[in-house]
């Protein structure tokens, strides 16, 4: 009879697995990502749970996650229960006072330690901020103003966070920032984890959507193109390849790229461990834009 021991196949998978990640555990260890948190991968349970798990995967491994989240379906429910009208002008929702008090209560209140809770539940260690502690984001009035308390990034003091991702910790950040008169803003989520990406000098910036990243013919789900270079992005913007909801997280890239980021990734969050699949795997799952071609995710 055979001495050698049963071996378990899921057991045998799940190490070959992890073997198989050692290159990409080593590569980013230390190495900061930022991700932009929202659609349905907010709301729907399941990928929220495989969302917590990546991120606490990531930060056990030496990886060093910041989180920037939005919450818009959860602030529509809250400024219907109040009557009060949501309102969106060029894809921007229209902040009014009355609604800027709703934004802040359910971003900074409610959706945040959500999402701080739901880490420490599988074992991460968390901490909750918005854009106006420690002036972490310094905002500005976006445009004319017409969109009324809806900013623009004028700054960022990533010296806030230091410390905290030096001590392990994961700050989740909702995209709420004062001006300089210390008025409240709503601020885009993808903008400010742009810009908290370029000042962190991430090695990458991953933006979790509801697509499967940049299609060159959007009804085709199969024309996903994995890979562009700064350039490429920008012609794609100009030939209107990319356009409507796209443009905006597209110049979020190139802008991040810019200004010193290494890759911006536009992931498809409706697929369980994204994070994990675009952060750990050659292929990954999405769009990856980098200042010049490599294939190397």
């Amino acid at each position: 009879m055979s001495s050698d021991p049963q071996i378990n196949q899921e057991d045998s998978l799940r190490v070959s697995v992890l073997s198989e990640a050692l290159p990409y555990i080593q590569r980013f260890a230390g190495r900061r990502v930022v991700v932009k948190y929202g659609g349905a991968a907010m709301v729907r349970a399941d990928l929220r749970d495989a969302v917590y798990r990546d991120l606490a995967l990531l930060a056990s491994v030496g990886v060093q996650p910041v989180v920037v989240h939005g919450g818009g379906p959860e602030i529509n429910q809250w400024l219907n229960r109040l009557a009060i009208e949501p309102q969106f002008r060029d894809g921007l929702r229209v902040t009014c006072a009355d609604t800027m008090d709703v934004v802040e209560m359910v971003l900074v209140g409610r959706v945040n330690k959500q999402i701080v809770n739901g880490l420490h539940r599988v074992g991460g260690r968390a901490v909750g901020l918005c854009g106006s502690d420690g002036a972490l984001v310094l905002a500005r009035r976006f445009g004319d103003g017409s969109h009324g308390l809806v900013g623009d990034v004028a700054a960022v003091n990533p010296a806030v966070l230091q410390p905290l991702l030096a001590a392990g910790y994961i700050p989740v950040i909702s995209s709420v920032a004062a001006d300089a008169d210390g008025q409240a803003h709503n601020i885009n989520a993808d903008t400010v984890a742009g810009e908290l990406a370029a000042a962190l000098q991430a090695e990458k910036l991953i933006l979790l959507t509801d697509t499967p990243g940049i299609l060159r013919d959007k009804d085709d789900p199969a024309s996903l193109i994995r890979q562009l270079s700064l350039s490429e992005a920008r012609q794609l913007i100009a030939d209107r390849v990319v356009q409507g909801g796209m443009t905006p997280k597209t110049e979020c890239c190139i802008r991040a790229l810019a200004q010193g980021v290494a890759a911006g990734h536009i992931v498809d969050g409706r697929v369980p461990h994204a994070l994990l699949l675009e952060v750990f795997t050659d292929a990954g799952i999405g769009t990856m834009v980098t200042g010049s071609q490599r294939t190397l995710r």
